[in-house]
């Protein structure tokens, strides 16, 4: 089995001032906004008060990083020495080398080295800034101060627009080896004549709910209507069926101690997780939503940079030669 470490994540003995320090500035790039605090070290990994600001207007590289580095300012102001930049990132992303690979999310940073354009804004050496795929941070803070703390072998999901997953062992995220699909990826697994993310997502949540009322609505509204409107009702459970046989075909290999559920339809885990839970009958783990939910991705940045490891899928041949075999 291969834990992932790389070099850009600094080490015992590389850490620049972050060691002395004990302080990182974390940012996690959602799907429509980003968020911003500091992470302080020491075993707690403590955040200071996190900060939100959605994208800017203009859709440029230029002006998606000058957000960061305001975000990142006004983040750090009053909390001390701050030894560089983690960023929760979604793919596809090179986290080693901070290359953006994305075409459809963020196009404008196709190509774009974020981690020399942080930190040129912020004097830093290009090394003081480090990445790490945003369903990993999801796992790695749930691991260091959440719902997975006790976890030995925790699987990490976050369900929204997509779905995003993350397998650790001992506190590592890893990416292979027995049970563990390929780069800890679950969204595009064969599951009942399509894939995961088609029957577990909120395209999916809308798609039965157009199916039954024939109505087109945002999945936070067919929520609220659950109570009152037995097909919303309906809906979600025939979405926590789905999840429910999705985690008891995919999961039992890795024979984990348990799963978190994270993104935004697990603030909904109570009309699906009944159903979910149901499917999951006679199978050894347990499943629980998140607690640190908004913030989790946020401390697991922080959690890598003072552990130095990012365990994100590799991208790129460079990743590969940055593995270190374990």
């Amino acid at each position: 089995m291969r834990l992932c470490y790389d070099d850009t994540f600094p080490r015992s003995e590389d850490r620049l001032t972050a060691a002395l320090e004990k302080s990182v500035l974390v940012f996690d790039v959602g799907g429509s906004h980003i968020s911003a605090a500091v992470c302080h070290g020491g075993g707690a990994y403590r955040l200071s008060s996190p900060i939100t600001a959605s994208y800017p207007a203009e859709q440029s590289c230029d002006a998606f990083v000058s957000l960061l580095h305001a975000l990142g300012v006004k983040a750090s102001a009053g909390n001390g020495s701050i030894g560089g930049a983690a960023l929760a990132m979604p793919g596809p992303f090179d986290y080693v080398t901070g290359v953006s690979h994305m075409r459809h999310k963020l196009p404008y940073l196709f190509g774009v080295n974020l981690h020399q354009a942080l930190a040129e804004r912020f004097g830093w050496q290009t090394r003081q800034v480090c990445s790490l795929n945003d369903a990993a941070a999801f796992l790695l803070g749930e691991i260091g101060a959440g719902a997975a703390r006790s976890m030995t072998r925790a699987v990490g999901i976050t369900l929204g627009t997509g779905v995003g997953s993350a397998f650790a062992v001992d506190g590592q995220v890893i990416t292979e080896g027995p049970g563990v699909p390929p780069g800890g990826e679950i969204w595009n697994l064969p599951f009942e004549g399509g894939i995961v993310e088609d029957l577990v997502s909120t395209r999916a949540i809308q798609g039965i709910y157009l199916k039954r009322t024939g109505k087109l609505t945002e999945v936070a509204a067919i929520a609220a209507a659950a109570v009152g409107d037995p097909e919303a009702a309906e809906t979600f459970e025939d979405f926590g069926r789905s999840l429910g046989t999705a985690m008891r075909i995919l999961l039992p290999a890795f024979t984990p101690d348990g799963v978190v559920l994270g993104g935004g339809i697990s603030r909904s885990a109570h009309l699906f997780l009944p159903e979910a839970l149901r499917s999951l009958e006679g199978l050894d783990f347990q499943v629980q939503v998140a607690e640190r939910l908004d913030h989790a991705a946020l401390v697991g940045a922080g959690v890598a940079w003072f552990t130095g490891s990012n365990g994100s899928p590799p991208h790129s041949d460079a990743a590969d030669r940055h593995a270190h075999a374990v």
